[in-house]
């Protein structure tokens, strides 16, 4: 078993997932699985010794609660990092959620439901990588900034600008890796938000310690992203797989296959 193993699910066919796990350093797949249930991810990785087990010493997973306690029982000595793609999704979904809750108070041809409903992507984005090229804005009727244009917005509408603020704020201690001041400001700010901000932050104070890993570890599932990406492709061209031996063997080929160096001898005449 390798040190560091990266867990996570793809879609095998319409309804159906199947899981999957991979050697984060050198990206070799450990195993693939038809389903992802956890009777059938614990029978196989229990094959192995408790002695091979004892030697992970990190899992990355995603946010799905079902992961953790199964991982907590097969590698009983792994630390578990949550996958910092789905921390921040968990956080930009509760901002568009709360956006989309503010845009229904108001009338569909005022100005403020229309400056919600046409610039969320604006809302949604990272501060720190607006861009400085001005637009002409049809909702506000005149050429402004990205920055101008949620400006005007946040004089509109004051109540999405205390939840854009703090998903920022938010956003910028997670790149920071500032462990301490991600959890201090959702502590004070966790009273009085709304609910749907509070089920998602209550989330993140159930998994503190992994997200903890996941701000100070430099572990993520992002290389396995991208094999799920392969896989994606490969099943995109074969037009589906009926059979999920062939499909799964198909896998192994085109991602487990190593290409060996020659090594050239010269040859005795």
């Amino acid at each position: 078993m390798p040190e560091i193993l990266s867990w996570d699910e793809f879609s095998y066919q319409k309804g159906k997932l199947a899981f999957i796990a991979q050697d984060f350093n050198t990206k070799k797949i450990i195993t693939i699985l038809d389903d992802r249930r956890q009777t059938t991810i614990r029978n196989h990785f229990f094959k192995y010794s408790k002695e091979a087990r004892n030697k992970v010493k990190v899992v990355t997973v995603d946010m799905s609660g079902s992961c953790i306690p199964l991982t907590k029982l097969l590698f009983p000595n792994a630390k578990i990092v949550l996958d910092r793609f789905h921390i921040v999704q968990h956080m930009s979904r509760a901002l568009n959620q709360t956006r989309i809750k503010i845009m229904k108070q108001f009338v569909v041809k005022s100005l403020e439901y229309r400056a919600l409903k046409y610039y969320w992507k604006l809302i949604q984005k990272d501060s720190r990588k607006l861009s400085l090229k001005p637009f002409y804005s049809r909702t506000f009727r005149e050429t402004l900034t990205p920055r101008e244009c949620l400006n005007k917005m946040f004089k509109l509408i004051p109540e999405i600008k205390d939840y854009y603020d703090l998903y920022q704020l938010l956003l910028f201690h997670l790149q920071e890796k500032n462990s301490k001041q991600f959890f201090g400001l959702i502590n004070d700010t966790l009273p009085h938000l709304n609910q749907t901000f509070k089920t998602a932050l209550n989330t993140f104070v159930r998994y503190k310690n992994h997200i903890i890993n996941a701000i100070e570890l430099p572990y993520s599932n992002a290389k396995l992203e991208a094999t799920n990406k392969l896989i994606k492709d490969i099943k995109r061209n074969a037009f589906g797989y009926k059979n999920f031996e062939h499909f799964k063997k198909r896998i192994f080929i085109a991602l487990n296959t190593t290409k060996e160096k020659t090594s050239f001898v010269s040859s005795r005449v």
